[in-house]
C-alpha cells in the first residue's frame, strides 16, 4: 500500500438509487402497411419505434384501406385522434411472400400519364412497354416516371424527348402487387427462424426493450386479434417479455359472432378470452366514415390517461372520452346500448363504448378474467397495470444491485430505495401504502447460502369508483322551519 500523507478522499455508492421507471403503456401494435409507399423497405418484420405520424408514414406508408392496412389505423389513432406518442409498429406484410403477379396489359395514355387504378403496386417490379410485341421494356427514369396518387395509385408520367414517341396512345404494364389477404394469423403470431434466428410478428416483441430501451406496456392487433389463436399467443406475450417484464393484451370480440351485446359473454367464455392480462372488447367503433376496432382506440386512451397522470397507470380509462360518434358492428350497423346493457357487459369483464353523460365515453374497469376471478389485482384494470408497472420499475431499478455481496447494505439500499419511491406514489395518491421488507422467514439460510435474496414488496392501489351510491331520506324534521324560532 503506498504511504499517504495529506488529506485524500474515496466514493462508495450512493445508500439510496433512484428508480429507473417502466414505460406504463408504451403500445407494441402488430400488423399491416402498404409497405410499396414507404420511402425505405426496411421494416418488414423489424419494429419500428415511432414518435410521430410522419415518422410512421415514412418507415411504412399509408392508406385509407385499414382492412387490408391495419397499422395505419393504429396510426390514425395514435397520432392524429389522441395525440399520442411513442408508438412500436411491426409490419408482417411481405412483399416476397404476400404479392401476386399482375400479367402485362394495355392501359391508355391520358395528359401524358398512365394511371394503375388499384394499390399495392411494387415499383421495383414494374415493366412497362410500347407494344405487347416489343422486345426490350422502357427504361425508368429515361423514358418515364414513376409516383404515388393521395390514393395509393401508381402514375407513370411520360419523359418527353425519351423513348415513347408524342403519338403513343396507350403502354403495356406489367407489375407485382402487395397482397394483404395473404397474411394469416399464422403471419401475425410469427416465430423465430430455426437456421437465422430472425424472429417475426409478436415474437419480435421481446425485441423492442433490447432495441429501444422501453419496456412494451401495451399490445395490440387491430383485427386479427379477434381470431383466438392470435389472442392466445397475444396474452401468452403479455405474460413474460424479456423472461422479466409483464404486459397487457387489448383484444377483440369478433362482432361478426357476436352481433348482439347478449352474445358477447358466450363468445369471450367459448374462445377463452378470460385472462387477468388482456382487456376485452366490443363492439367497433366509428368516427365518420373511418371504422377503428375498440382495442385500438382504448389503448390510446390509455396512453393518454397515463401522460395525465405522470405516467403512472392508476386512473381507469373508463369514463374517459373516445373520439367516435357511433358505435357499430363489422358490416357497419350501429349499436345503440343503454347503462344497463352497458353494466352487463362491463360485469362479464368486457369493456364497451356508451354514450349516456358527457358524450361517448369508454366503458368498464374489469380485466378479461372478470367475473370468473375476483382477486382484486387480477380483475380491475388500472390495478392489474399498477402491479406491472411496479413489477417492471423494480426490475429496471434494482438490476444494478445483482450480484452485488449479499450484505446489509445491499438490503438496506433496495429496501429503502424502493420504500422512498413507494412513499411518493402513495403521496400523489397513485397508491394507497407501499412497504419493502426482508424477512427472516422467506430468506433461509439455504437461500442465503445459494444467492437468493428474497424482498417482500406490499402495496395497495385505489380501485375505482365504480358505483357511486346515494341514500336519500325524507326528513319531515325540516318542517320545523316553518315556524318562527
Amino acid at each position: 500500500m503506498a504511504y499517504k500523507h495529506g488529506v485524500h478522499t474515496s466514493e462508495v455508492p450512493t445508500s439510496i438509487i433512484s428508480p429507473v421507471e417502466a414505460t406504463a403503456g408504451l403500445q407494441v401494435v402488430v400488423g399491416t402497411a402498404p409497405i410499396n409507399l414507404a420511402q425505405t423497405t426496411e421494416y418488414v418484420n423489424q419494429p419500428l419505434l415511432a414518435y410521430s405520424y410522419n415518422e410512421a408514414v415514412q418507415a411504412l406508408g399509408y392508406s385509407e384501406d385499414w382492412e387490408n392496412y391495419t397499422l395505419c389505423e393504429a396510426m390514425d389513432a395514435a397520432f392524429s385522434l389522441f395525440g399520442v406518442a411513442p408508438v412500436v409498429l411491426v409490419n408482417v406484410l411481405d412483399p416476397e411472400k404476400h404479392s401476386t403477379i399482375v400479367e402485362p396489359s394495355e392501359k391508355e395514355i391520358l395528359s401524358q400519364k398512365v394511371t394503375i387504378e388499384e394499390e399495392g403496386a411494387l415499383l421495383d417490379t414494374l415493366t412497362v412497354k410500347l407494344t405487347a410485341a416489343s422486345e426490350s421494356n422502357l427504361v425508368k427514369d429515361t423514358d418515364y416516371l414513376t409516383s404515388f396518387d393521395d390514393n395509393g395509385h401508381t402514375i407513370i408520367t411520360v419523359i418527353d424527348g425519351g423513348g415513347i414517341p408524342s403519338e403513343q396512345r396507350t403502354l403495356v404494364i406489367g407489375y407485382t402487387k402487395l397482397d394483404p389477404g395473404k397474411v394469416d394469423y399464422s403471419d401475425i403470431i410469427g416465430g423465430v427462424d430455426v437456421n437465422t434466428g430472425d424472429s417475426t410478428g409478436l415474437e419480435l416483441i421481446n425485441t423492442v426493450f433490447p432495441k429501444f430501451g422501453l419496456v412494451p406496456g401495451t399490445i395490440i392487433a387491430p383485427k386479427y386479434s379477434k381470431d383466438p389463436m392470435v389472442e392466445a399467443v397475444m396474452k401468452a406475450k403479455a405474460e413474460t417479455i424479456n423472461t422479466y417484464f409483464k404486459a397487457t393484451a387489448i383484444v377483440d370480440v369478433d362482432t361478426t359472432a357476436a352481433n348482439t351485446y347478449s352474445k358477447v359473454s358466450e363468445w369471450k367464455n367459448q374462445n377463452n378470452y378470460t385472462d387477468p392480462l388482456e382487456f376485452v372488447c366490443w363492439p367497433k367503433v366509428g368516427l365518420g366514415e373511418k371504422q377503428y376496432y375498440l382495442s385500438t382506440q382504448l389503448a390510446s386512451l390509455i396512453n393518454l390517461t397515463d401522460s395525465q397522470y405522470d405516467d403512472t397507470p392508476y386512473k381507469s380509462p373508463s369514463t374517459e372520452s373516445l373520439q367516435m360518434n357511433k358505435a357499430i358492428l363489422e358490416d357497419g350497423k350501429e349499436v345503440n346500448l343503454g347503462p344497463d346493457q352497458a353494466a352487463y357487459l362491463n360485469g362479464q369483464g368486457i369493456v364497451t363504448a356508451l354514450n349516456f353523460i358527457g358524450g361517448w365515453k369508454a366503458w368498464g374497469n374489469r380485466t378479461g378474467a372478470y367475473p370468473s376471478i375476483t382477486d382484486v389485482k387480477d380483475s380491475f384494470i388500472p390495478v392489474r397495470r399498477m402491479h406491472n408497472w411496479i413489477q417492471n420499475t423494480i426490475i429496471l431499478t434494482t438490476w444494478q444491485n445483482v450480484d452485488d455481496p449479499t450484505n446489509r447494505r445491499l438490503i438496506d439500499t433496495v429496501a429503502d430505495s424502493l420504500t422512498i419511491w413507494l412513499n411518493g406514489l402513495t403521496a400523489t395518491g397513485a397508491l394507497l401504502g407501499g412497504r419493502v421488507e426482508f424477512r427472516k422467514e422467506e430468506n433461509p439460510q439455504t437461500d442465503l447460502l445459494d444467492g437468493i435474496v428474497k424482498f417482500h414488496v406490499f402495496v395497495a392501489s385505489p380501485t375505482p369508483g365504480r358505483s357511486l351510491e346515494f341514500i336519500v331520506e325524507f326528513d319531515a324534521n325540516y318542517y320545523n322551519r316553518l315556524f318562527p324560532q
